[in-house]
């Protein structure tokens, strides 16, 4: 019988699912909409979703891996920092485990794209990768030998809520983030801050793509943005290349897919590395938006 691993991304907006073979196939894939709010519902979606990969691809039984935005706290067994409110101190990973009646790996849906990518994408062979998302949050997974890096308290690669390095003083004290702290570095790099920074700076109402648009047809306004959004992020990634050192840098998210950032970004990021050298590749992601529920499917070694 054919052995395959289920991967889960449980999104805020939506649930995918794939099935992949042993060599790496995708066997099914399917996606329907996240019950917002509803734990009960998020559990009856995932199990129905396994069940229906399972059918499609023919094989009544596969190891599955979930990747989501937050976390299991090593300490209760229940799930911390998730933006989906509705999961926070429920012991997800015990209760979808029953749901299925199988053993299930739970883990941060940033991770997973660092093993998404490192297994078979963009950082592929590597020993450490250090994934970015650049969406409408900001988070980072760090894959060491295609393993996930989890930490002792489940948040390494918790990047967006620290501070942005080197402030200028035009950027202190930064905007309020829903952390509680100001200045984070998803209140400067994710989608919304991007759209908020060209806002008060020029007055106009724009969202990330129309930025891109613009900067592209040689509005200086949007060029200007542009430029310093780079530069923010050039030191932000220093910053953690610094600890890391990683072998590659894979960007994922919606911005990870403006050419104009990956190809700028190692100019940016080379002045603030306490080295004599940076040539760590910038990479975007290979899998795309993919990338976290093949990572998730990855958790396991070996398929059922």
């Amino acid at each position: 019988m054919q052995r395959m691993r289920i991967g889960i991304d449980l999104g805020g907006t939506k649930i995918a699912g794939i099935a992949l073979a042993a060599d790496g196939r995708t066997l099914a894939a399917q996606r329907r909409p996240t019950p917002r709010g509803d734990y009960a519902g998020s559990l009856a979606a995932i199990a129905g979703l396994v069940a229906d990969l399972e059918r499609e691809a023919g094989v009544t039984a596969g190891s599955v891996g979930i990747g989501m935005p937050g976390a299991v706290s090593p300490a209760t067994g229940l799930i911390k920092n998730a933006n989906s409110t509705w999961l926070i101190g429920r012991p997800f990973e015990a209760d979808v485990a029953q749901v299925l009646g199988r053993p299930v790996r739970v883990e941060n849906d940033a991770n997973c794209l660092a093993v998404s990518e490192a297994t078979d994408g963009a950082g592929a062979g590597a020993h450490l990768v250090w994934a970015v998302i650049l969406g409408t949050g900001i988070g980072s997974g760090i894959a060491i030998d295609g393993r996930p890096l989890s930490g002792r308290g489940r948040v390494s690669g918790e990047w967006g809520h620290n501070p942005l390095p080197w402030p200028r003083d035009d950027e202190r004290p930064g905007q309020a983030c829903y952390c509680g702290r100001r200045g984070c570095i998803e209140t400067w790099l994710s989608g919304p801050a991007l759209a908020a920074d060209h806002a008060r700076r020029t007055g106009q109402s724009l969202g990330g793509e129309a930025i891109v648009a613009a900067m592209r047809a040689g509005d200086p306004k949007a060029r200007d943005t542009f430029a310093t959004y780079l530069d923010r992020m050039g030191r932000a990634v220093a910053h953690v290349v610094n600890i890391l050192d990683p072998d590659v840098i894979v960007l994922g998210g919606g911005l990870s897919n403006v050419p104009e950032l990956v190809a700028g970004l190692p100019a940016a990021i080379r002045p603030h590395v306490f080295s004599d050298v940076f040539d760590t590749p910038v990479r975007a992601s290979l899998h795309d938006d993919a990338s976290g529920v093949r990572g998730a499917a990855w958790l396991w070694d070996a398929p059922i």
